[in-house]
């Protein structure tokens, strides 16, 4: 089957869904809308499935011959954000916004399932359908896995992607090893003693004591990582005080840790940890710190990058394939699926210049050349086609 002639074909339904995913957009596990329009469609292509994750899918399409299982995941939900676009399809809702394209990875995932379900007779194996909530907060991929989307029948391989406005409509971006970050948010409370302003010795200075732990952990990813490993520590708050001339009992620290590898992720939290509490306690303070878990570092396998590889090469032509040198600095939670499975996630390109469609993603006019949708269709069906065949 060439896909990208099948997907062209349904271009204008797949257009239709986007529209009407982009109109309403919903966030986090909040997806209740999103969530029948799915099921409503799974339900007239005669395609199993069931709920997990509170709002999230889980859908199987089962070929007629036995083999192993792929799983593809779409994100479904949207950003707090207002949607300052000027055109018909414009969020509805006033504060929420499909600022980062999963209302099109979503779609694009509907378009695979049309379209490998109508050819399961021929399939040697079974094509997992992951819809997940939550992406942009807390990852649901993680309560999807938690509940057993991995097995019965057991997943071999996931693949996903990720719209890209900085590759054009046409192409896309393909990563080795390490292709996103990991992420900690951390809340750091240090504790002093209050008093006057004219009269800081009788006092123990929070906001002094927070200003110099803030720079000392910016030495943590300079002086301590090797120069040739990215990391970052940004701290996105202090928050102290009441008045200028008021030594506040307490200040408050908040930021995020981001690493690209695993051990460099334990050794930085490890360290955020030392370097505060030293300082904190030689300047008479004391603290309470918070590091979350949040997502894990993704990591895309060898051979399943490969078939993507190679089934994009198939569909778009060699010189349309961009390998990517750097990995970003950003998280996603399809990391919690490449931990598992071995896995490939790789960028969909989105942009036009000459339709003036650049803006970034997190923002109020983001928007996508909607041709890439039976793109990132072919793509997905013809990789996973391949996986079953040659895993």
């Amino acid at each position: 089957m060439n896909f990208l002639n099948e997907a062209n074909k349904i271009k204008d339904q797949l257009i239709a869904l986007r529209r009407d995913f982009h109109s309403h957009p919903e966030l986090d596990y909040e997806l209740f809308r999103t969530n029948e329009k799915i099921k409503n469609f799974l339900e007239s292509e005669g395609i199993e499935y069931k709920i997990v994750a509170k709002t999230g899918i889980c859908a199987i399409i089962k070929g007629a011959k036995a083999g192993k299982t792929i799983g593809i995941r779409g994100d479904m939900d949207a950003l707090p954000l207002q949607d300052e676009k000027k055109c018909e399809y414009a969020s509805k809702t006033k504060g929420k916004m499909h600022a980062c394209g999963h209302d099109v990875h979503t779609t694009i995932l509907m378009g695979v399932a049309k379209l490998l379900n109508s050819m399961k007779s021929e399939l040697n194996g079974n094509i997992k359908l992951f819809f997940e909530p939550a992406e942009e907060t807390t990852g649901g991929a993680k309560i999807m896995i938690h509940e057993g989307v991995l097995e019965n029948p057991k997943v071999d391989a996931v693949i996903g992607l990720h719209v890209e406005e900085a590759i054009n409509v046409g192409e896309i971006g393909l990563k080795k090893g390490v292709v996103n970050a990991a992420s900690n948010p951390f809340t750091i409370k240090i504790k002093g003693k209050g008093g006057h302003g004219a009269r800081p010795n009788t006092t123990i200075d929070p906001v002094v004591i927070s200003c110099n732990v803030v720079n000392a952990l910016q030495t943590i990813i300079s002086r301590e990582l090797p120069p040739t490993s990215p990391g970052v520590i940004t701290v996105g708050y202090i928050h102290g005080g009441t008045a200028q001339n008021i030594i506040p009992e307490e200040a408050e620290i908040g930021g995020i840790i981001r690493t690209m590898t695993t051990e460099h992720r334990v050794y930085v939290k490890k360290r955020l940890k030392e370097i505060t509490e030293g300082i904190v306690s030689s300047m008479r303070g004391s603290c309470d710190i918070e590091i979350e878990e949040s997502y894990p570092c993704l990591y895309n396998d060898d051979e399943i990058l490969k078939v993507v590889n190679n089934s994009a090469e198939e569909v778009l032509g060699k010189e349309k394939v961009n390998i990517l040198e750097n990995p970003s600095m950003g998280v996603e939670s399809f990391a919690y699926f490449s931990l598992e499975r071995p896995s490939a996630f790789y960028y969909l390109g989105c942009r036009n210049e000459e339709r003036g469609i650049v803006n970034p993603a997190h923002g109020s006019l983001f928007d996508v050349d909607e041709d890439c949708i039976p793109i990132g269709v072919a793509i997905q069906c013809t990789a996973a086609v391949k996986m079953l065949k040659e895993l």
